[in-house]
């Protein structure tokens, strides 16, 4: 079995190479897509801990790849991709307090969306050039995916994509990201529901296997392995960070999740060999991940909007991606399970549990504090996300693994979360400022199967 081999969960589609796996997105059998063989790394990583962030990139991407993309190519993608960020780091690690703060923000859409999507942009554009055709990419954003998926494919040639986001959800600076760009190949839906109906519609659309090859529809959203491929990286950079400063041997990594696509990028990392002891997944109040991994039980109940709006989703997609493995990789399983899902909205999981996962709520109020906190004890100003992840962190503070959380969005892409918590808007961005006075262009949908591919029959 290779890495550079591509499986699906459910077991109904034959391997795949990386190019296949991209353009793909969500598996043709419902399922979601992952390399057959997961690479040890162990004896590289004194070599890697020297290495720029790109070319760590392309260290830890290429066994994934294979010979899908030539190696030269490869590399000027990762280039490419990271010389959009406003520092030559492109994941600055700093320490904050009890905590190092791994900065995720510091590319063209203020995001750690950007990390992934950049990349899987120019992937996008470099596969296209080779095999011809078009490409129609449709997503479904809880903030951030949105503005990051247009800003790494906006104005390429032979691709049109249409982001769904639920209407008055999002944040107004998230949603101003995402329809004040001009780019004729950008459409902005708003739909009238959560983010997990735009995910719904989404997986119904792709499984209309007619329809996705009739439109060559591309995904963006995590369940395109590149995303979480793109995301494995900072996982070993942010380690190797802090273990310079710290002299560690090991370290743990608190991260804000909605989706569960980032912290299986963690996973995924732990896996191939990153010295990190355990992950802290932390949730706000839509905590249906925070619960399984307490007690074993995940189960849907109502979205909760919150201050941390990315995260307000109730039906993480990158988890069947864990339960893979979680089960042994019996996708027979895995399609046992996910049915009774579909049906029961909960399944549970009766195996002892996994050490390397810690879990916990930071709800509104722990939110705040934290912001207040650690801007009155550092000066620092946390997104209220990135607060999440911090709070929860703080109950796993330990002296011989430091920690490290994931800051996922500047803070200034959450200006009334930041007014509530320090009195004022103090948290400013000026390519947010600037986007005040432009015009929008969006439509509102409903959240329907039919009415989103008449839309984008309409459109192409």
């Amino acid at each position: 079995m290779s890495a550079s081999e591509y499986v699906s969960t459910r077991g109904g589609v034959a391997r795949v190479n990386f190019a296949d796996a991209v353009m793909m997105g969500l598996a043709d059998d419902g399922g979601l897509l992952l390399p057959a063989a997961i690479p040890d790394m162990r004896a590289q990583l004194a070599s890697w801990r020297s290495l720029s962030y790109s070319d760590l990139a392309y260290a830890v991407m290429s066994p994934f790849v294979g010979d899908a993309i030539p190696a030269a190519a490869l590399k000027d993608i990762i280039c490419r991709s990271y010389a959009t960020f406003a520092t030559p780091a492109v994941v600055p690690v700093r320490r904050c307090g009890r905590v190092h703060i791994a900065e995720l923000f510091h590319g063209p859409t203020l995001a750690f969306k950007d990390v992934a999507l950049q990349f899987l942009g120019n992937v996008f554009e470099h596969l296209l050039t080779q095999r011809g055709g078009k490409l129609n990419i449709l997503g479904a954003t809880s903030g951030d995916t949105g503005s990051a998926a247009i800003h790494g494919v906006r104005g390429k040639a032979g691709v049109d994509i249409f982001i769904m986001f639920p209407d008055g959800r999002v944040s107004p600076l998230q949603e101003r990201q995402m329809t004040t760009v001009p780019d004729a190949n950008v459409h902005c839906i708003a739909i009238k529901g959560t983010f997990d109906d735009g995910q719904r519609v989404l997986k119904e659309v792709f499984n209309d296997l007619g329809f996705k090859r009739d439109y060559q529809l591309g995904a963006v959203n995590s369940v395109n392995w590149a995303r979480v491929l793109a995301q494995v990286v900072y996982y070993f950079w942010s380690a190797f960070r802090v273990q310079e400063a710290t002299g560690a041997a090991t370290v743990q990594v608190s991260v804000p999740t909605g989706n569960f696509g980032d912290i299986f990028a963690g996973y995924i990392a732990v896996r191939m060999g990153a010295p990190i002891r355990r992950l802290v997944l932390a949730t706000n109040e839509n905590d249906i991940l925070s619960r399984f991994f307490r007690s074993g039980e995940y189960s849907q109940g109502a979205v909760c909007p919150t201050l941390s709006p990315s995260m307000d989703i109730q039906v993480a997609s990158n988890f069947e991606r864990y339960l893979y493995y979680r089960v042994g990789e019996n996708s027979d399983r895995v399609r046992e399970l996910m049915a009774a899902f579909a049906r029961d909205k909960k399944i549970v999981i009766t195996d002892g549990g996994d050490s390397l996962f810690a879990a916990g709520r930071g709800d509104t109020a722990m939110t705040i504090e934290t912001i207040r906190r650690y801007y009155a004890a550092e000066k620092y100003i946390l997104d209220p996300h990135t607060a999440v992840g911090v709070a929860v962190a703080e109950q796993y503070l330990c002296d011989d693994a430091p920690m490290i959380c994931l800051a996922t969005a500047h803070p200034a892409k959450f200006s009334a979360a930041i007014e509530q918590a320090l009195g004022s808007d103090l948290a400013k961005h000026p390519a947010l400022e600037a986007l005040k006075d432009l015009p929008v262009r969006r439509v509102l949908l409903e959240p329907d199967k039919r009415v989103i591919e008449d839309y984008v029959k309409a459109t192409v």
